[in-house]
């Protein structure tokens, strides 16, 4: 039995209880009715009051007498009745405290198998972080000593997980170009087919004042937002500032738990800020 059916059962039985403790209140009442009318018929009775009327009154006395037998028997009827449902009424509260303690130990141990699935990914993207990075740091800086490899200056690169286009991402470009008048490095705009993209995300990189990059539950699972994110890494390492942070549909936790160095920027949130918002806080920026 679940605690959502122990707990209705537990309801039904209270109730049970409360309504024999009316009708035990009810024949207890009638039985001191009962027995106040014989008193007051016997007292009535006296040496001047005739046979006729001493048998009349007899008999109300024995109705009554016969009342209250019935309501004795009654009595004890609901009073048997009520200590059975209040014994059923304490085996269900005990069965209902051990069913809300199972239900409590399942969810620690609920809580405890999802702690360690993400301990467990947690580790796998910081294990993916360290490979990338062994890679990208190499091919960005190369990038970056290559005579002639930035023959477009960006005013921004945006790194982002394609699952967030439709969300944010595609409008955000879209804005900075065709209502600011920004250079923009964006996928859907900046590859062409057939081109590499490691080779086109690297020249972009390299070509870039600035990097967006929306963090996303879908930018933290992917490997190419994880190898561009080296790679303004290495940039800014190099050149300054470079990264600017907007969280996308994420938490601070969760974003601390991916990169507690990103947790610790002034980043701007897509829950607080209008893209319009976002967009001239970056005009600012460049102007400085």
């Amino acid at each position: 039995m679940s605690i959502s059916s122990t707990t209705s059962s537990i309801n039904q039985v209270t109730k049970e209880i409360a309504g024999l403790e009316k009708a035990l209140a009810k024949e207890t009442s009638t039985e001191a009715a009962k027995t106040k009318r014989i008193n007051d018929i016997t007292k009535s009775i006296t040496k001047n009051t005739s046979m006729a009327t001493v048998q009349s009154r007899q008999r109300q006395i024995q109705n009554l007498q016969n009342d209250i037998a019935r309501a004795t028997s009654k009595k004890a009827d609901i009073s048997k009745k009520l200590a059975q449902k209040k014994d059923k009424l304490n085996q269900l509260q005990q069965k209902l405290q051990k069913e809300q303690a199972e239900e409590s130990k399942k969810q620690q141990r609920e809580q405890v198998r999802i702690h360690d699935h993400y301990e467990k990914k947690i580790n796998e993207l910081t294990s993916q972080l360290e490979e990338a990075q062994m890679m990208s740091r190499a091919q960005v800086q190369s990038s970056l000593n290559t005579p002639g490899s930035s023959e477009l200056q960006y005013d921004v690169f945006i790194s982002h997980a394609s699952e967030d286009k439709e969300s944010f991402v595609r409008e955000l470009a879209d804005t900075l170009i065709n209502d600011y008048a920004m250079k923009v490095w964006y996928d859907e705009f900046s590859i062409k087919w057939g081109d590499s993209l490691r080779r086109s995300i690297d020249k972009g990189l390299s070509a870039s004042r600035f990097g967006i990059v929306v963090i996303s539950r879908n930018f933290i699972d992917k490997g190419w937002t994880n190898y561009e994110l080296d790679g303004l890494i290495q940039k800014e390492m190099d050149a300054g500032k470079t990264i600017l942070p907007i969280w996308h549909d994420i938490t601070k936790d969760e974003v601390r738990a991916f990169s507690p160095s990103l947790a610790g920027r002034m980043a701007l949130n897509t829950a607080m800020q209008t893209i319009q918002e976002i967009a001239e806080a970056l005009q600012e920026i460049l102007a400085s």
